[in-house]
């Protein structure tokens, strides 16, 4: 009997572990004063202990696992979003929720989801004729001269750009009878002043050809830096206008038909929420429609300045050259500081290359 007793001492006596340990500081946990109504529950986890009550409410004890103990008695609370450190000097407070990469990409995909959804339908039943659509009626009619006279300035580039290699050829011609007139002066003694004669009428129309190209060019380069810089710069912004019109219209035809249902518990926070996205749709339209008037606006200005000089250009260019006005033709030149390229001019000399 003694030797049964003394075996119970022994198993009575047994060295405490380390998750005796973790109770005895869960239960400690237990009898403080943190505002943490229910039961704790511990979890260990590496070097912390985590403590939670309830689902809005954790606490973490760093502790060290081989002893079993608690040290620091840092307590982090995350209570409704918010991550509190609480230390014997104050507090800090970190705001906004703790998420991870990947569950932001995936709220945005479905925020980006079902706006393309309501896009999608809204198009279609515009289409079909089902759904109706915002107009602004002034708008809408500044938008379409845009883009006919973006259409006509690109057809007149296709034209003025036809006329350049029709001229060019044409140019290439007179340089060729020029040179072969020269020729047959030098071995034509009889006729010598007359082959002379067409020889340099020849060389001066191609040269003065070759300013009415470098005009007509300039005219190109600056009409095609007005259709595809400034006014397609324009056109995006019409773009987007008229992405914010669809969004808008989408998300008020969701109002309407939510207006139009029962009003009740479930019904009610989805109405508010859609009012929500509609007023911050409505406002993006709005904006976006003032910062269109006021492109068209500027413009319109600018497109006048710049169509005036070239033409101005065009014309004077034109009328001095088949007028055979030499001179007049470089006034036009020289008016607006137009630099004409030589014909070979771009490849340099063997001196040059041999230099380099």
């Amino acid at each position: 009997m003694k030797h049964k007793k003394q075996k119970g001492k022994q198993r009575k006596q047994r060295t405490p572990s380390a998750c005796d340990s973790w109770t005895r500081d869960r239960d400690r946990l237990n009898e403080t004063k943190l505002p943490i109504s229910e039961p704790l529950q511990c979890l260990r986890l590496n070097t912390s202990i985590i403590v939670q009550a309830s689902g809005s409410q954790m606490g973490v004890l760093q502790g060290d696992p081989k002893s079993g103990s608690v040290s620091g008695c840092e307590i982090m609370q995350v209570r409704r979003g918010a991550l509190r450190e609480e230390q014997n000097a104050g507090s800090v407070v970190l705001a906004d929720d703790i998420k991870s990469p990947a569950i932001e990409k995936l709220e945005l995909v479905r925020k980006w989801s079902i706006n393309t959804y309501k896009c999608t339908k809204q198009i279609l039943s515009e289409k079909l004729g089902r759904g109706s659509r915002t107009v602004d009626l002034e708008l809408e009619a500044q938008i379409e001269i845009l883009r006919d006279n973006k259409r006509k300035y690109e057809h007149v580039i296709k034209l003025a750009q036809t006329l350049v290699t029709q001229l060019g050829q044409m140019m290439l011609t007179q340089r060729q009878l020029g040179d072969a007139f020269a020729d047959l002066s030098l071995k034509t003694p009889e006729l010598h002043e007359e082959f002379g004669y067409n020889a340099e009428t020849q060389k001066l129309l191609a040269k003065n050809g070759d300013t009415l190209l470098g005009a007509i060019n300039f005219f190109i380069s600056s009409v095609k830096t007005l259709v595809d810089k400034t006014i397609e710069d324009t056109l995006i912004n019409i773009k987007q206008y008229e992405t914010a019109r669809i969004e808008y219209d989408a998300y008020r035809t969701d109002l309407e038909e939510l207006n139009l249902g029962p009003r009740d518990a479930n019904t009610l926070p989805k109405i508010e929420l859609s009012q929500q996205l509609f007023q911050i749709h409505r406002e993006k339209y709005e904006k976006m429609r003032n910062d269109v008037s006021v492109k068209l606006r500027f413009l319109e200005e600018n497109k006048v300045k710049v169509l005036h000089n070239q033409l101005i250009l065009f014309h004077n260019a034109i009328a001095a050259y088949f007028a055979g006005n030499q001179q007049q033709l470089e006034q036009t030149i020289k008016q607006f500081h137009i630099k004409l390229k030589l014909p070979g001019g771009d490849a340099p000399s063997w001196l040059e290359s041999s230099t380099d």
